[in-house]
């Protein structure tokens, strides 16, 4: 009995070394498996031999450990002790085994993806073992009763079984199983007692069966931890990646600082509440004396050249017939001169002008337009845009303004820089056509991936046509030369 103990304590250690491999040799995979729990459990049931003699009801029970490999399949070692027993008209036996088995287990609802965590789980499972049994018997030709009549001695045998959990929580399972097991060799038939003469099998090999109830328990931390990946859904991983892009993009539409501007497009997305903002979120200046205009008590009152200002943008040092009051009332006269004013009429229209003193024209905000994806076309519902943009021009007959064209992340650069020019061209060639301004009041220009306003690949917000005022560093850029033909949406 001791030799029989050491040698199924050899077995169970050599398949649950077997699955420490399995579970090492995934380190290897590009995407690591979940640390996952190991289940143990104890079960008691049915057992029988299907064989010559009618089975009369017999009992096991057993104890077992599993730990999965992957999604879809685990290994389990068991550990089974039971009696079976059956009677006819001739014979009568009473057998006690005693067996290990290592098995495969192969999960058969892991394949469906709709939910994170199984509440069932149907297997099959297939594997091998040794076992040692002893069978009790009497029949007409022996009256007497034979005790131990085949040596204990260790039968290999092979097992198909089926079975299904429920699961109760994250800790525990109940299942439903039934084992079916088949000896090798001569002693296969010797199960229910006897062959029918010594040496001549009887026509129907016995098998072991065991129908029985599983309670399951995992072990481990569940808080770094998951359950047996049986239980979980191999689409896991790529659900929690949709689930942050998902939380991405709401991140994304937000507004944090309430200043009318998404922080997907906000250059400053941390000013101030109330402050004055353009398009792109960054904090005006209109006056440009360095004093934000939400703090500047003077927002459109520009410095003249000698002049300072202080925190607040106003005038700290007013030059005499300025127009302004100074500290105090001092050196300003009280109020806005004539002479002042034509000077600020004179200022205005040298800026409309294009003068070298104009920075706050070149630095006006006009809108964009968007296109859609692989198109250079105009939309109709940018003309009303591209209108607007055409009588500002009419109001300002030297004005010249940068028309860019850009694409988003996706394609080819080559071809990405075609469809830019593509696009800018189109704008012009609709300004030009339909609002009759000349071509060479329009300085082309196009741009790459790294002018992307969205750091998304196929984003709507990057296939844009933007412009601006030109300054007289602006020249126009020479056609792309034809490159990759794939069109897949840019």
């Amino acid at each position: 009995m001791t030799k029989s103990i050491t040698l199924l304590v050899a077995i169970l250690s050599f398949t649950f070394t077997t699955t420490v491999f399995a579970q090492k040799g995934d380190k290897k995979d590009k995407q690591p498996k979940p640390s996952n729990m190991w289940e143990v459990g104890a079960n008691g049931g049915y057992f029988f031999i299907a064989g010559d003699v009618p089975s009369k009801f017999g009992y096991a029970y057993g104890v077992h450990v599993r730990k999965a490999t992957d999604y879809i399949f685990s290994l389990r070692a068991d550990f089974l002790m039971g009696r079976a027993k059956g009677e006819n008209a001739v014979r009568m036996y009473t057998t006690d085994w005693f067996s290990g088995t290592g098995w495969g287990v192969l999960s058969l609802n892991n394949f469906r993806f709709d939910k994170a965590v199984r509440n069932s789980n149907y297997y099959i499972m297939g594997g091998a073992g040794v076992n040692s049994f002893k069978s009790d018997f009497f029949n007409e030709n022996t009256p007497q009763r034979m005790g131990n009549i085949i040596p204990r001695k260790f039968t290999p045998h092979a097992g198909l079984g089926a079975g299904a959990a429920i699961r109760i929580n994250k800790r525990m399972n109940i299942g439903v199983e039934h084992q079916a097991m088949l000896l090798f060799g001569r002693r296969a038939d010797l199960l229910d007692g006897s062959e029918l003469e010594q040496g001549v099998r009887s026509p129907f090999r016995d098998i072991v069966n065991y129908t029985n109830i599983r309670f399951n328990f995992n072990l481990g931390n569940p808080s770094n931890q998951s359950e047996p990946l049986y239980w979980a859904n191999p689409m896991e991983s790529i659900m929690d990646d949709i689930a942050d892009v998902k939380a991405k993009t709401d991140e994304a539409l937000t507004d944090s600082d309430r200043d009318g501007v998404l922080d997907i497009v906000d250059q400053e997305p941390n000013t101030p509440p109330n402050a004055t903002v353009d398009t792109k979120g960054r904090t005006l200046d209109s006056d440009k004396d360095g004093v934000p205009d939400y703090r500047d008590r003077e927002p459109y009152y520009p410095p003249r050249a000698g002049e300072e200002v202080d925190a607040e943008g106003v005038v700290v040092n007013p030059l005499p017939g300025g127009g302004r009051p100074g500290p105090g009332g001092v050196n300003g006269g009280g109020g806005v001169t004539e002479q002042r004013v034509q000077e600020m009429i004179d200022e205005a229209l040298a800026r409309y002008q294009l003068t070298e003193s104009a920075s706050s024209v070149a630095e006006w905000f006009l809108p964009m337009i968007h296109f859609g994806s692989d198109q250079s076309t105009v939309k109709y519902s940018d003309y009303g845009t591209l209108a607007s943009i055409g009588r500002m021009m009419k109001g300002n007959p030297n004005l010249r303004l940068v028309v860019s064209g850009y694409t988003d992340q996706t394609g080819p650069e080559s071809y990405n820089n075609l469809l830019s020019y593509q696009r800018a061209k189109a704008v012009i060639e609709h300004l030009s056509t339909n609002h009759s301004i000349g071509r060479g009041r329009f300085v082309l220009q196009y741009g790459g991936k790294e002018n992307a306003l969205v750091p998304r690949n196929a984003s709507y917000m990057n296939r844009r046509v933007e412009f601006r005022v030109a300054t007289a560093t602006d020249v126009e850029m020479d056609p792309p030369s034809p490159g990759s033909n794939s069109r897949s949406g840019y």
